[in-house]
């Protein structure tokens, strides 16, 4: 049985792509869920599935199984607060698509998706988009972002996807590997998308003038194959997804959620206890590290609000 590749989910209809290239737009049959997990979507883009593709008198093909995955990206589910939705499977990188205006994406935003990638062991570059029309506070706070990432660990590139800038950096990036672009609607990932592959054509729109909010291009989870790249051997893919408002943690307990804080992990064997929580406990070197400006207040701010179970509540809507 041929074995494939998940590019869309659209419901209970998925389109499979064969090792060969060739597209089926199929049906999952049978229990194709994961013992174990409370999923809204049993079956994910990216994931690998055995098919069999339609026959005479069929119009679809059938999932029949689904392979085990290296790694995924889940989201506590919009509406229902017991289950988790994953966004996507066998990722190579995450693309972390930011605005520091029109609109403003949020340092807490940022930080659970990072916690995210870094539980699910999916590496996360943070990209800065739409750095070309910024004033000059907008430009202090720019500043401010590249610094405070690049100085937790994350590797940070600016760019302008309409005037061309670090477009080139970015499909660098991203030859031979599978990579996520997540973000709020608005940041431009269509745009992005599109300067990389202009053959691609994502629908895009402009920002609201009046709310300052994305407007909705993308409504599902999309595999694009890239065109090949000389000297790359392995195809490129981009999964472009809708908008996201917030992003609510699934599976992180309390005394994890400092671990996936590059920064703060590095430093947690000084704390005086093993156990400590770095809030109010004495001897705490991930406090002093702040107070001494060695981590960013921002960064730890979004760690306690997390450990509190403070959800992230931004002005952006959900698909």
């Amino acid at each position: 049985m041929p074995t494939g590749l998940i590019m869309r989910s659209t419901g209970s209809r998925y389109l499979v792509r064969g090792e060969d290239g060739s597209l089926h737009d199929c049906v999952a049959r049978g229990n194709l869920r994961i013992k174990g997990w409370k999923s809204t979507n049993p079956v994910a883009v990216g994931d690998r599935v055995e098919y069999t593709a339609h026959t005479i008198g069929e119009e679809v093909g059938s999932i029949t199984e689904l392979h085990d995955r290296t790694n995924y990206l889940v989201r506590k589910s919009v509406n229902l607060s017991h289950h988790k939705h994953v966004i996507a499977a066998n990722l190579d990188q995450l693309f972390v698509l930011v605005t520091v205006a029109r609109p403003r994406t949020s340092y807490g935003f940022i930080d659970r998706m990072l916690v995210t990638a870094e539980t699910y062991q999916v590496p996360a570059v943070i990209l800065v988009n739409k750095v070309d029309d910024l004033d000059e506070e907008e430009q202090e706070q720019l500043f401010e972002v590249v610094d405070t990432y690049q100085e937790a660990g994350y590797r940070v590139v600016m760019t302008a996807a309409l005037k061309g800038k670090g477009v080139k950096e970015v499909k660098e990036m991203l030859a031979g590997k599978v990579t996520l672009v997540a973000g709020h609607s608005g940041v431009g990932k269509s745009t992005l998308i599109n300067a990389i592959d202009p053959e691609l054509d994502l629908f895009t729109l402009e920002i609201s003038e009046s709310s300052q909010k994305g407007q909705h291009t993308t409504t599902n989870a999309e595999m694009y194959e890239l065109r090949s790249e000389v000297g790359v051997a392995k195809p490129t893919f981009i999964i472009d997804t809708p908008g996201i408002k917030g992003f609510g943690l699934v599976d992180l307990d309390a005394a994890h959620i400092g671990d996936q804080f590059p920064e703060m992990f590095r430093l947690k064997g000084d704390c005086r206890f093993n156990d400590c929580l770095h809030k109010d406990e004495p001897g705490c070197a991930i406090r002093k590290a702040v107070e001494e400006e060695v981590i960013a207040a921002s960064r730890y701010r979004s760690y306690l609000d997390m450990l509190n179970g403070v959800e992230d509540e931004t002005p952006y809507r959900t698909d």
